[in-house]
């Protein structure tokens, strides 16, 4: 991996600095291509929609329109976006460990709020829960939380009487219960909701960089952390419950990591499973976070005293829903039928398999797919600069911290490629994929010039909230 700043002996050779040229310039032609899959996904995305209008969205690939604007927020956006590219590598590669954490979640919701602010307090933060995600309308049929539990499933058919809100039906119930309870101790409407949601949700970069440091370790965690706290993505958990999600799937993952690599693994194994059966009773789709669950489990070896604590936690949470009345299977049954009686069955699949990496690019930022990029290159060498060589084969070691990074990273990929081909996500990717997104970022601690990466990283995030009005 080549150094940030080349020592003396590289200066001098220019032969011994070509490679780190070329793996910059391979970076930017990597995210050259990225921007020009999303200039094809607007403009196609432009013709199919004034042709037919099948996309259901304003501005394809986002679910956004186009409305250059400033509001309360620029500046602060701007101030933070200039302090973590200026300070934020230096500072994570000199803090100490734990109060890294806490200064990185502080900066994602400085950033995430200056974000979302940049819309003003009421169209920003006040307004999203309760307009687009209509989870806030749904509290007053939630009186009896047991009863409408038991029946749910029969307001999911749009034909159905007093059928639920687009995302509430999409759901399982655990994400409107949430802000029945939050409403039930006294933190209701959409303020307290968005809030609770950006607060939440910047936690889920905290839970990358532990599992990073567990199972790789703590220089690529530290390299990652700015890429963590700056990325795109924070203009969507800014306004969308998803942001929640993300999170809660987040903190299962490094709970699990925490556990198969022997730290207190009963408490860590329990608390993993409790968080992911929440995770599964938030958002059917989540269900593939299962994926980067496995890659973690191989990462921690042969340790398997965790998993009878994992097993139980994850029951806990649908004993309760079934027990209360839900039925998760024939909700998500009928869920799939509502999905293509409303746009969803009419949204095309041939636009959306590919533009919807063009969202995915989006919300990741050009530094991911760079990164990503360095992932990719380091898998069919034979002999990587830090890779050590694994005995017998041509691949790196895994047991090495960079291959290891790699294979997490690439399992989160797979989990959103799947998601991709299912076509049970066509649009709205840049809010549903967020817990995804979560796991490419830390492909960022790969590159070299850090700042520059990160500069990239917080415009294309200025751009998208001072240019349009995202829908979530």
């Amino acid at each position: 991996m080549c150094r940030d700043r080349p020592d003396p002996d590289s200066v001098r050779s220019p032969s011994s600095a070509s490679p780190c040229r070329r793996d910059r310039c391979r970076d930017l032609y990597a995210a050259a291509c990225a921007a020009l899959l999303v200039v094809a996904a607007i403009v196609v995305g432009q013709v199919i929609e004034r042709r037919d209008g099948t996309l259901r969205v304003d501005w394809p690939p986002l679910l956004a329109s186009w409305e250059p604007h400033v509001g309360p927020g620029t500046p602060a956006a701007l101030a933070v976006a200039v302090a973590v590219v200026a300070y934020g590598p230096a500072l994570a590669a000199r803090l100490p460990w734990r109060p890294l954490l806490v200064t990185a979640w502080a900066t994602g919701m400085a950033w995430t709020f200056s974000l979302a602010l940049i819309d003003g307090w009421h169209r920003g933060i006040a307004e999203q829960l309760t307009t687009t995600h209509e989870y806030l309308r749904a509290i007053g049929r939630f009186h009896d939380i047991p009863a409408a539990l038991r029946g749910f499933t029969g307001h999911i058919l749009l034909e159905s009487p007093d059928n639920w809100g687009a995302h509430v039906a999409g759901h399982p119930p655990a994400a409107t219960v949430t802000f029945v309870l939050l409403d039930r101790i006294g933190l209701g409407g959409g303020g307290w909701a968005g809030v609770f949601c950006i607060t939440v949700g910047t936690t889920a970069a905290v839970a990358a960089l532990v599992a990073v440091r567990t199972l790789a370790d703590e220089a690529l965690a530290r390299r990652a952390a700015p890429f963590l706290v700056l990325a795109p993505a924070a203009v969507w958990v800014g306004t969308s419950a998803d942001g929640y999600f993300s999170a809660v799937a987040a903190w299962a993952v490094a709970f699990l990591a925490l556990a198969v690599t022997g730290h207190r693994p009963a408490w860590t194994g329990l608390a993993s499973g409790l968080l992911f059966g929440l995770t599964f009773y938030l958002s059917y789709g989540l269900t593939l976070i299962a994926v980067i669950g496995a890659a973690v489990v191989l990462l921690g070896g042969h340790r398997t005293r965790p998993l009878p604590f994992l097993l139980a936690g994850v029951a806990v949470v649908p004993a309760v829903f079934t027990a209360l009345g839900f039925d998760w299977w024939e909700a998500y049954r009928l869920l799939v039928t509502r999905y293509h009686q409303g746009a969803g069955g009419v949204r095309p699949y041939q636009y959306w398999v590919w533009a919807n990496l063009a969202c995915t690019v989006l919300i990741a930022g050009p530094a991911t797919v760079a990164g990503l990029r360095r992932c990719g290159a380091s898998l069919p060498r034979p002999r990587v600069a830090g890779f050590p060589r694994l005995k017998g084969t041509g691949l790196s070691s895994p047991t090495a911290p960079a291959p290891r990074l790699v294979l997490l990273v690439a399992c989160a990929l797979l989990a959103l490629l799947i998601a991709d081909l299912s076509g049970m996500s066509k649009a709205e990717t840049e809010r549903i994929w967020l817990p995804f997104v979560v796991w490419l970022l830390p492909a960022c601690a790969f590159l070299t010039g850090p700042r520059a990466w990160l500069a990239g990283q917080a415009g294309l995030a200025l751009l998208i909230n001072h240019l349009l009005v995202t829908g979530w």
